[in-house]
């Protein structure tokens, strides 16, 4: 069996930085959540702009604006599991709002979208993502996760 791998791309615009130990982490939990959680196939992530979530968005969902983290399933017979797409702008602003480090919330983007890699849509599936995503949350102790902020908003507005 080949060894997982995560490929990481970091091209983030000129507002928000990550330094080089920032991207040797993220490039870290990527293998891991390679290694543990997709159950040992890789995936690209591409960390970008705002401007790029909001094309992919539009191409491939038609939502036009911009949005944190899209997931691109590869075919069944690719030994990868796809693609993922993160807005490191979106990732700053929720980490400010949320009250923890920018590093943590790609990290929780991530995990969010390696879920959706892994087959899981938590739209339909009964809660069964937000359980998986509970769970790896509290294991790599990151902090409060997209599905529980969805319901808090949801429940609140």
């Amino acid at each position: 069996m080949t060894p997982a791998t995560a490929v990481l791309f970091v091209a983030v615009p000129p507002n928000v930085k990550f330094s080089a130990e920032e991207k040797r982490a993220l490039k870290s939990f990527a293998t891991t959540l390679a290694k543990r959680v997709a159950a040992g196939r890789g995936f690209t992530c591409a960390i970008t702009n705002d401007e790029a979530l909001r094309n992919l968005n539009k191409t491939f969902r038609d939502r036009d604006y911009a949005t944190d983290v899209l997931s691109f399933p590869a075919s069944r017979d690719h030994s990868d599991w796809g693609d993922i797409a993160i807005s490191a702008e979106r990732a700053a602003e929720q980490a400010e709002h949320f009250g923890h480090s920018k590093l943590d919330e790609v990290r929780i983007l991530m995990l969010h979208g390696v879920l959706h890699l892994t087959g899981m849509d938590h739209e339909h599936d009964g809660g069964e993502m937000a359980r998986a995503e509970s769970k790896w949350r509290a294991e790599f102790g990151l902090e409060q996760g997209l599905i529980e902020r969805s319901s808090a908003d949801f429940e609140a507005g």
